[in-house]
């Protein structure tokens, strides 16, 4: 088989070196004219007519109609391919939930929940039917234009195939016009044996938001390739109030340099805090969060790129260029999380949008000469929904809008249903691991803990604090000093480091060798 497909593949390309009008193969991600290996990811387009192309994916199995002249983007081929141009977006998704809970049913109910929100999505057509041996979900649906969107594409299709229980095919089609052509395109798609393994290829940088004299000695100093691991802490009252953090730091023997802060649009930015962590030698993590607390924030990415928030961000971004020292800025984390209201589940499946939000609030920072900003990206180690179009890469919003990329993985315990205990060896070397083939910035451990409930949280620091010398490009890590409680008010995940005297004396001997640091 692999020997027909080689030769298959092979004639393909003799046929683009004759014909280069009429076809182009994709070869590992990049428009190719040689012959490609039997492991390598091959797409291919070929020419119909004037409106219509032929897209084949060999890797991942299918082939299907494009309308004629898109290009083809393949850096995260194992997660999605996009064909696109200024107008159209086309985004094609492989789901296998083989050995899961999960089915393909399950899949298009859940994807689709966001178009309850009929105040933002208005519904132009939902339906499922049988196409051969397949069973399609079609939906159209629009929302408003967003003014922080380059050619904003507010008509949506969502095209999901069915193979069997557990494999589904998902085409979701974005257009600045209305779409006609969805159930066309739907009814062309067939599969086609896989070949070849699908291959990341999306290019990486280094560089970096210039700061201004005192951020750059920071950075340097915590984020340069020779810098050691050091200690953060979210310590709720911190850094409004320093009572109950100078009791830990004081058991631990240890001052903690990061100091992680939560804030809402419920308030403004907390100069405050700020200047009392400065005074006090810290560096707050900041974490934007662009949600009302106690309310529905299901259009909050809407209305932020709507305009609905251009004073709050440009007053926002004022202060922070006033306040001047460094801020290590964490803007919308763990949005690959449902829990998080600018997660794409809340609005059209788009992470787009998300990475449009982040580029615009960006451009707002540094228009205002805010370089006193070091800019954290952070998603969650497992994606909630585990669906494609939920990968954590679909909301990276590039190399240039970043500067540390965030890594966070709790032991959250078996208190709640559907959780299980995780040892640190269980997140970590996977996560580094992956995140390390996709980034070249500098990492860090924006929040963690190990609850109580479940196992022996002692015996987990011990063996955290064993392992995570071994990741040298993690350069920061912040412990979340917390509890988590049930809707009945019990504590459900008690992530206290000082939770008992044996939880305080690991953690306290664990740190010894990074005091000297």
């Amino acid at each position: 088989m692999r020997n027909l497909f080689h030769l298959i593949t092979t004639m393909i390309v003799a046929v683009l070196l004759i014909s280069p009008v009429n076809a182009a193969s994709i070869i590992n991600g990049e428009y190719a004219s040689f012959a490609p290996g039997p492991d390598d990811d091959v797409k291919v387009t070929c020419y119909i007519d004037d409106d219509y192309d032929r897209f084949t994916d060999y890797a991942n199995g299918y082939s299907l109609l494009v309308p004629h002249g898109l290009t083809v983007d393949a850096s995260l081929s194992p997660v999605v391919t996009v064909l696109s141009n200024d107008t159209l977006r086309m985004e094609i998704f492989y789901d296998n939930f083989a050995g899961t809970a999960k089915t393909s049913a399950e899949y298009m109910e859940y994807s689709n929940r966001f178009i309850n929100n009929t105040r933002d999505h208005t519904l132009l057509t939902d339906e499922t039917y049988q196409q051969d041996d397949f069973t399609i979900h079609l939906l159209n649906w629009t929302r408003r234009k967003l003014v922080h969107v380059p050619n904003d594409k507010n008509y949506y299709a969502s095209i999901e195939i069915a193979k069997n229980i557990h494999e589904v095919y998902t085409v979701v089609i974005k257009s600045t016009q209305p779409i006609d052509n969805a159930e066309k395109i739907a009814a062309n798609f067939t599969l086609t044996p896989r070949q070849g393994t699908p291959h990341f290829n999306r290019p990486t940088s280094q560089g970096h938001t210039p700061f201004n004299a005192e951020t750059q000695a920071f950075y340097d100093k915590f984020f340069s390739t020779t810098s050691p691991l050091r200690w953060g802490i979210f310590e709720p009252a911190a850094p409004q109030t320093f009572e109950k953090l100078d009791s830990i730091e004081q058991q631990l023997n240890y001052t903690f340099p990061v100091l992680l802060r939560y804030q809402s649009f419920d308030e403004r930015l907390p100069v405050q805090a700020l200047n009392a962590a400065y005074e006090r030698g810290r560096t707050v993590e900041l974490t934007l969060q662009t949600t009302y607390n106690f309310t529905d924030n299901s259009g909050a990415i809407y209305d932020i790129l709507s305009g609905k928030y251009d004073d709050y961000f440009n007053i926002y971004a004022e202060q922070l260029k006033a306040f001047g020292h460094p801020i290590l800025f964490r803007l919308n984390n763990e949005m690959n999380g449902d829990w998080c209201w600018y997660s794409a589940h809340h609005y059209s499946k788009d992470a787009e949008l998300y990475k449009a939000m982040w580029r615009y609030i960006r451009t707002v920072f540094d228009n205002h000469g805010a370089d006193n900003i070091i800019w954290v990206w952070n998603p969650h180690d497992l994606s909630f929904p585990g669906f494609k179009w939920n990968h954590y890469l679909m909301y990276y919003p590039g190399d240039e809008y970043v500067d540390v990329v965030g890594l966070t993985g709790y032991n959250t315990g078996n208190y709640f249903a559907g959780e299980k205990w995780r040892e640190f060896s269980d997140i970590y070397p996977q996560t580094y691991r992956e995140y390390d083939q996709h980034f070249t910035k500098p990492f860090m451990i924006t929040e963690f803990g190990s609850n109580s409930v479940g196992g022996n949280k002692t015996v987990w620091i011990n063996r955290m604090f064993d392992q995570i010398g071994q990741f040298n490009k993690i350069k920061i890590a912040i412990w979340w000093n917390g509890i988590d409680y049930d809707p009945q008010g019990q504590p459900g995940r008690i992530y206290l480091l000082d939770e008992t005297e044996e939880t305080t004396a690991a953690f306290r001997q664990g740190l010894i060798k990074f005091s000297r640091q």
